[in-house]
Parts: structure tokens; sequence; C-alpha cells
């Protein structure tokens, strides 16, 4: 079991008010200006503008100014002012030196008839041994130029390479790049309050309202708010399409709406005995898991919506997930339990028969805490990642083809939500006690890559934009924040237009 503080069912009147006063979504702060330890500018600072060089009078020098003073003026005076050109003698050649001023001389001297293959000879030889030197002072030393010209074509060779396999480093910002106010934000980690839709919105439960935050345009919208007889609304959840969303309720109902037109297309009853916590969308079938063990498929296009049910949880179902083949549904629970349900199986099987009811594919029972978090693998199918709560701390890796574990790390604090990375090897999970932080480990070694805190209090809810590269988390300190933490989209590269060999290609046919 996990421990969840339920903070919504105890708030005061006080309390209540204080949240109506704050406008949910909008921005918290602004970005605090850092100045950079070392400026860019070329221009001298005002400090060398507003010295007076009568400071330096004879008469007034003792009395104006004093020992630190006479110091920060020079330093800015050399810094600035400059200073002169010494040459390096250790990097001069002398010899070189004295021919390139005495040649000249000679040239002029020396008024017989040159042939012209003495003549070549001539510029030859001062070619091999002058390597094209015209300067006779030297301010640095030059890296000597090899001269086997294998040597320099193997080198050059190696450092293209060298370029072409060492990718660059990706810059991960360590603050979020928007903060958002989350007023009457739930603090439960059973839970399940936010979600990105992939037409770029995302949804957000804030007690009893759910909020709409449309990304590309950065406007809030309220979609909905149910009575406190109903609320607080406990899931949100997008259907692929991204613009049906479902919603459960504390009252163990759950609502389907039309977020472009916020009307409500259905209620779907009686299916739960109490909350329904969870959501999770396979096409057409809107699964759904609840505080009574229960999990139910429902399709939504028709009357009669139950249609299969899976009875394997003791306690309440907080995590769902569908593999994106759509066979295969990960359950986890407060009983500690995580299974493996195949979907075949269970559309084949009779939905009065009980026997049929409990026929998981995998029951998995490695974690020690409830088991909320759930990813699977966008590269490897059959690879599920699970995280573990308050006593577990562990995200471990299956083989749902097997059953098997892969790999099971301590994290060292609760696990609350994990997030695969779309385009790189890499995993995303948030945490509670005691960092509130995010972590982003490197897959499968498992070596963090980055660690980002901001938030001051465990990081519940975690979604990801359509792109794969910006996430979204909320936290019990009632705030939502944006990371981007993958990187920027991928730009798809126009195809590379093929030349037409064959004569008379840009002529028409005649047949």
């Amino acid at each position: 079991m996990d421990a969840g503080s339920y903070r919504y069912s105890f708030s005061s009147s006080t309390e209540k008010a204080q949240s109506r006063c704050r406008q949910p979504l909008a921005r918290v702060g602004s970005t605090v200006y850092i100045p950079p330890l070392r400026s860019s500018s070329s221009n001298p600072p005002s400090y060398r503008q507003s010295l007076d060089l009568s400071l330096f009078h004879a008469s007034s020098f003792q009395h104006q100014i004093i020992y630190p003073d006479l110091l920060k003026f020079l330093s800015y005076w050399s810094q600035y002012q400059g200073d002169r050109f010494i040459p390096d003698r250790s990097a001069m050649d002398f010899d070189v030196a004295h021919y390139l001023l005495t040649q000249p001389r000679k040239e002029k001297e020396n008024t017989e008839v040159v042939s012209p293959a003495k003549e070549a000879y001539r510029k030859l030889l001062a070619e091999t041994f002058l390597n094209n030197r015209t300067r006779i002072l030297a301010f640095n030393r030059k890296p000597p130029v090899p001269t086997d010209s294998m040597l320099a074509a193997i080198s050059e060779a190696t450092a293209s390479n060298q370029n072409k396999t060492t990718k660059s480093k990706r810059y991960i910002p360590q603050s979020a790049e928007r903060t958002l106010d989350a007023p009457d934000l739930v603090d439960d980690f059973y839970l399940n309050l936010l979600d990105w839709g992939s037409r770029n919105v995302l949804s957000i439960a804030l007690g009893n309202t759910v909020y709409l935050w449309n990304a590309s345009e950065g406007s809030t919208s309220e979609l909905v708010t149910v009575e406190d007889d109903f609320g607080p609304v406990t899931s949100v959840n997008w259907a692929p399409d991204g613009q049906h969303l479902a919603i459960g309720l504390n009252n163990s109902e759950v609502q389907l709406w039309d977020s472009s037109s916020a009307r409500l297309l259905r209620t779907l009853k009686e299916i739960h005995r109490s909350r329904v916590g969870t959501l999770a969308w396979n096409n057409n079938i809107l699964t759904t898991g609840g505080m009574d063990g229960k999990i139910v498929n429902n399709d939504v296009r028709i009357r009669n919506h139950e249609v299969n049910t899976y009875r394997g949880h003791q306690q309440e179902v907080c995590g769902l997930k569908w593999s994106a083949s759509g066979k295969h549904l990960a359950s986890g629970g407060n009983d500690n339990l995580l299974h493996i349900w195949d979907f075949s199986v269970a559309t084949s099987s009779s939905f009065s028969s009980a026997a049929n009811q409990n026929q998981w594919l995998h029951r998995l029972e490695g974690h020690n805490a409830a088991v909320k978090a759930l990813a699977w693998c966008p590269f490897q199918s059959n690879l599920l990642a699970s995280g573990g709560g308050g006593t577990d701390r562990c995200i471990k890796f299956w083989n749902t083809l097997t059953g098997a574990c892969l790999n099971s790390v301590d994290t060292g604090s609760q696990v609350c939500a994990l997030l695969w990375n779309k385009n790189e090897r890499e995993l995303l999970s948030s945490h509670g006690f005691t960092q509130n932080q995010l972590t982003l480990w490197k897959y499968p070694s498992m070596v963090k890559v980055a660690e980002l805190c901001g938030h001051t209090s465990r990081v519940l809810y975690m979604a990801q934009s359509p792109d794969g590269c910006t996430v979204a988390t909320a936290a019990g300190d009632e705030t939502l924040r944006f990371w981007n933490v993958f990187g920027n989209p991928e730009v798809d590269k126009p195809a590379a237009k093929t030349k037409c060999t064959e004569p008379f290609a840009n002529y028409s046919r005649i047949r």
C-alpha cells in the first residue's frame, strides 16, 4: 500500500474561498534575469567613461584617490586601453629575419643579368627554406606543420571520422519553461488528473472543475464543473482523436465530453461501486479502473457499453496503460500487484462467466507498494516499465511475453509517474519525498542523465506533448510546470529529388 493524502475532502471553507481568488492556469511569477558572468560587449563600461582624469593632477592626487581606487582604475585602463605588443623572441628565427632584411638590398646591388632557370631555382629554394614566411616578428608560437603528407592525410581522416561519430550532447534546461497556477489540485497518489491530447490541448482537473489549456495558443477554458455530490473529478483521459475527453468522478460515474463544442455526450453509470481513479482508451474501447478493484472495458458506441471485465486486483486500481498495438493491457493496484491482460482473450471470453474473468496473461508480484506508474516502451513492444510507491521506490522492467523481470533500480523515493522518450532510449520518472524531482535515465544502463527540481511537493501527475518533447507535471504544491526535457522536435527532411536518366524524360510520351 502507499499513502495518498486526500486533501480536497478536508479543505475548509476559508481555503476554498482563497482558491477561488486565484485564477486557474494563470502564469506564476516571471523569469528572474541573471546577468552573465562575463559580458560579451566590446564597449568599455561606464566606469571608464565616468572617470575624471583630473584626479591625477599632482595637486589633488593624494586627496581624491586612495590606493584601492587607483588599482581599480589601472586594471580598467589596462583592460580596455590596451598595452604594447611585445614580440616572443623564442618564437622567432633570427637567421630567417636577417635574410629577409638583407636580401632586398643585395638584389638591388646585384645588377647582373640572371637566367630564367637560375631565377626559378632561387624562388624554389626560398619557398623550401622559408616556407612562404614573410613576417619578421612573431608574437606567438604556431604548431609545427607536418612534413609528411601521409601523416597529414591520416590525421585529417581521423578528425573527420570523429566529427561524424561523435554526437553533440543535448542541452537539458534545469528549470521549467513555464509555470501555471493550479489551485484545488487534489494531492492524492491514486488519482490521474492530467493528460495531453493529440490536438495539443492539455486537460487538468482542479477540484470539481476540468480545465483545458491550449498549448498552441496558450489559452485556458473551463470545460465542466460537477456538483459536490458527484465530485471531485478523479481522472481524465483523452481519446485518440484528441477531441473527446473521458472524465471519471468520485461517485463512480464516467462522463464523455466533446471538447470542441463543450457538450456532454454520454454518462456511463453503474460501472463501479466507488470512485474511478484511472482511465485508458484503446480505439473505441474505454477501460476504467475503480476503487472496488474492477477493470471494465466499455464500448462507447453501443448502448450496453460494458463488454468485458477483469478481476485480479483486491484493492483500488490506480494505473492502466494499453500497449501501442492495443493487444495488451497493464494494470497496477494498491495491492502491490501488476497484471498483464491479453485483449484478444478478454474479448472472446463470456462476460457473464466468472471463470473467464481472471484470465490474466501475467500476475507480477515484484513491487512492495502500490503500482501506479506504468509506461510501455515505444521502441520495444514487449517491454514495460513500472514504478512502486513510497515503501518500494523501485523502477522495474518487464518482458511481457515471458513475465520475467529484466532489471530493478532503487530510485530512493516514491515513483509517481513514468514517461519514455520517443526519440532516444531514455526514461523520465517523477518522484515524491524527499526531493520531489524529475529524473532522466539512460536505458538500459539506467545512468542518471539529469535531475530537474522545482516542485516543492511530490510530482504526482505527468503528461507528454504530442511531439514527445515537452513534459507537463502537476504536483501537490498546486503548480503546473512545463519542461523541455526531451529536446526539440525533429523536422522531417524533404525527400531528395531523383534525377531521371531516361532520354527525353521532360517530353510527353506518345503511345
